[in-house]
């Protein structure tokens, strides 16, 4: 028999609403239900969304596989990555040692062993400024000038070793004798390491 009036509406709502909150079983129940439509809605409208899109063109940058689903041409590659170098890395090229390099390399070790007494680090630093790559000057930081154990060039800057982009410079202390990295940048010959070689 038909329900023909608002009461009766209203009491048939409240029987179906109020039906999961009789017991915890209704409730457990009521909640499978819930999430077993949601799941089955996640599964099917995807696919019917899919298929209604599968002509669409994909965006650029991107191609459809074998498949029909839009793959990125960069992560494509027609062959494996190598895992190994298959062949040895090229060496450097030996070139006679610049005279600039070994020019800065000299003036270099000249500023770093002009430490007079008192000389701050910022003092110091900018004596070697002009023959620093931008770097290494952070690492030149934490020296402290105090603790440098020469004070003056005792004789001439030689190669030990030269390539087209780098000298490796030694240059004699009344301290320890320095091997100065010298590199080739766009701003000259810099020095970019050094060692103190005993």
């Amino acid at each position: 028999m038909p329900i023909r009036t608002n009461r009766g509406r209203a009491a048939v709502y409240r029987r179906l609403w109020g039906w999961p909150l009789r017991s915890p079983t209704h409730l457990i129940g009521t909640f499978i239900v819930v999430v077993a439509v949601l799941v089955a809605a996640g599964i099917v409208v995807p696919r019917l969304v899919g298929d209604s899109g599968a002509g669409a063109t994909p965006p650029a940058g991107q191609s459809q596989g074998a498949s029909g689903s839009p793959t990125d041409d960069r992560l494509t590659t027609t062959s494996p990555l190598p895992t190994r170098l298959s062949e040895p890395l090229a060496k450097p090229t030996t070139a006679p040692p610049a005279p600039a390099a070994l020019r800065v390399a000299a003036n270099w070790a000249s500023a770093w062993v002009n430490h007079p007494q008192g000389v701050t680090n910022e003092q110091w630093l900018e004596g070697l400024r002009p023959y620093t790559t931008e770097e290494y000057l952070p690492v030149m930081r934490s020296v402290n000038p105090a603790n440098i154990p020469a004070t003056k060039v005792t004789g001439e800057p030689r190669a030990t070793s030269s390539f087209t982009s780098s000298v490796e410079v030694q240059v004699p202390t009344d301290g320890p004798t320095l091997s100065i990295t010298v590199v080739s940048t766009n701003a000259g010959w810099r020095v970019a390491d050094y060692n103190q070689a005993g």
